[in-house]
């Protein structure tokens, strides 16, 4: 009998507070142009093809770049609640499973930016070991990053809860 691999499922939390209504926080990022914005400038992140707003069933094409080698990606906005919620979903790319939800919660003081991915990596029985080296360290930069350009693009504190 063949053993199937098994394949570790990672998340990622964040959660920041901005100083900005529900509103005008979802429309920040329902433009696709902002996320080259808060996207830090070592990943090479282009955009290739997007629409103006997203919606439901928006499709989003970009590249990206790791150690000078390209890396295409294709998303899908897979829930679209606003002004409260959406999900983004990986079609294809460097990832095995993409899934980041990203929620708006009106609080004290603005909006509280929530974030939650979850993720597998290709690779069978080396993928946690590729993880534990990189990916994980990667992701980390990557939202810290991002919280700081939303801090400097909407204002407020920096992040609030660290991911796990």
């Amino acid at each position: 009998m063949r053993r199937r691999p098994t394949q570790h499922t990672y998340e990622l939390e964040r959660t920041q507070t901005v100083p900005r209504s529900v509103e005008e926080t979802f429309a920040f990022f329902a433009q696709p142009l902002n996320l080259a914005a808060i996207t830090p400038a070592w990943l090479h992140f282009r955009i290739l093809e997007a629409p103006e707003r997203l919606e439901q069933r928006s499709l989003l094409r970009y590249r990206l770049g790791l150690f000078g080698v390209p890396v295409s990606w294709r998303t899908e906005i897979t829930r679209w609640r606003p002004p409260r919620s959406f999900t983004d979903t990986q079609l294809s790319g460097p990832y095995a499973l993409w899934e980041h939800t990203h929620r708006f919660t009106a609080v004290r003081g603005g909006t509280e930016v929530y974030d939650n991915v979850r993720y597998r990596l290709p690779g069978g029985p080396v993928a946690p070991v590729v993880h534990g080296l990189l990916v994980r360290r990667w992701l980390r930069q990557i939202f810290d990053f991002r919280a700081a350009r939303l801090e400097a693009l909407l204002g407020g504190g920096g992040d609030d809860r660290a991911p796990r």
